[in-house]
């Protein structure tokens, strides 16, 4: 079995950071349901200002509200405006991969969903894999390559 992203919010801005609470990430129902996170589900959370990275659950905020809030311990890494990666993962057989189409929402700085994509790894005829980033109307994205060694 292996760990594979299943859903991502790329990007999206923390609305508040409240220490006195149980703990956990509150998420926008909206958001959730369209990368396919679930209530109670644990993420990990990488923060792009600072670098830090944790993990904790989900819990359910106001629908449309487009909130982000780390609660709790949680709430000591990230300040609000940050902009963080709340990820789920699945574990799957590796044949399995290739049926796999992790959903990938972005956002702009009022966490309104700007872009859709889909993750997709296909195997090629030398048995191979290939990765595509799709956009929402399933055109395949450029994928960036390193450059050097």
């Amino acid at each position: 079995m292996r760990k594979i992203v299943a859903g991502k919010l790329h990007g999206i801005h923390v609305t508040e950071a409240n220490l006195d609470y149980h703990g956990s990430i509150t998420l926008d129902p909206d958001h959730c349901e369209e990368a396919a996170i679930l209530p109670m589900e644990f993420v990990e959370i990488w923060n792009k200002n600072s670098g830090a990275r944790i993990s904790t659950y989900v819990i359910l905020g106001e629908r449309g509200s487009r909130c982000c809030i780390l609660n709790g311990a949680a709430a000591r890494t990230c300040q609000p405006g940050d902009q963080v990666i709340v990820c789920n993962s699945v574990y799957v057989h590796g044949r399995e991969l290739t049926t796999l189409k992790p959903r990938v929402l972005t956002f702009d700085r009022d966490n309104r969903i700007i872009d859709r994509l889909t993750y997709s790894v296909e195997r090629d005829a030398g048995g191979g894999y290939s990765f595509s980033i799709l956009n929402e109307i399933r055109e395949a994205l450029p994928i960036p390559t390193l450059v050097g060694g």
